[in-house]
């Protein structure tokens, strides 16, 4: 099986219609990617089948169960390389997709790679969460807020619930010690409104990584002092 072949069953699994042009649109993505990391430090991963798993495929995992599907507002919170955000965008090309990030080298990647796929209604923001999400035209104005391993449980969700409406979801990506952040997410579920809905098993093609996909709905607003100054989540996370 080629690459892209292993690339389009990978999405047909995951409920997506795939099409030539949404695999041209990744392989351009993956040709990006890897030329701007020979200049600044964006992944680890380079190859093609890789990227097409780990990245990829990884990414448009979090569509499982229906929480992030085409038509949505969704916030990727320190994107980075773009994961899960752009993919996502790639396969559902009617998200209003807002991609945060605090590099503005990152940024200016996104910005490339997005004029490429000639992608609409995405926004680019050179920030910080804890800056951002105390903004009225931010704040509480999503149906989906997404971030993928950028921290500990209870800091990702100071930073990114502030940007849910109530009733929306924080949708998180995480690896194998999903059970053990969930315990030490309890009291930061509380005071942010958050209710824990379901933790997604996913098992991604030809690797043996498991991870999760976390999904937690709004359900209250979120105190006006949340989220912190910066630096104030991290190092001292919501207890």
């Amino acid at each position: 099986m080629t690459n892209r072949q292993l690339l389009r069953e990978g999405l047909e699994d995951l409920g997506i219609k795939v099409n030539d042009k949404m695999l041209d649109n990744f392989n351009i993505y993956r040709e990006i990617l890897v030329d701007w990391n020979q200049k600044m430090n964006l992944t680890g991963i380079e190859d093609e089948k890789e990227v097409f798993i780990k990245h990829f495929l990884d990414s448009v995992s979090s569509v499982e169960n229906g929480y992030i599907k085409d038509g949505i507002s969704l916030i990727d919170v320190g994107t980075g390389a773009g994961f899960p955000g752009l993919p996502l965008k790639i396969c559902l090309e009617n998200i209003n997709l807002t991609l945060l990030d605090s590099l503005n080298k990152r940024i200016n990647f996104l910005q490339e790679v997005s004029n490429n796929l000639g992608l609409e209604n995405v926004e680019f923001i050179h920030g910080r969460a804890e800056d951002f999400g105390k903004l009225e035209e931010y704040r509480e104005q999503y149906d989906v807020a997404t971030a993928r391993a950028v921290a500990g449980l209870p800091i990702l969700m100071e930073f990114c619930v502030p940007f849910v409406k109530v009733g929306g979801y924080f949708v998180c990506l995480k690896g194998p010690n999903a059970n053990l952040e969930l315990e030490e997410s309890k009291s930061a579920m509380e005071v942010l409104g958050l209710e824990f809905v379901e933790k997604i098993d996913i098992e991604l093609p030809e690797t043996n990584l498991k991870h999760n996909i976390l999904v937690f709905k709004k359900v209250k607003n979120t105190p006006e002092k949340y989220p912190r100054k910066a630096g104030k989540p991290a190092k001292s996370p919501i207890k």
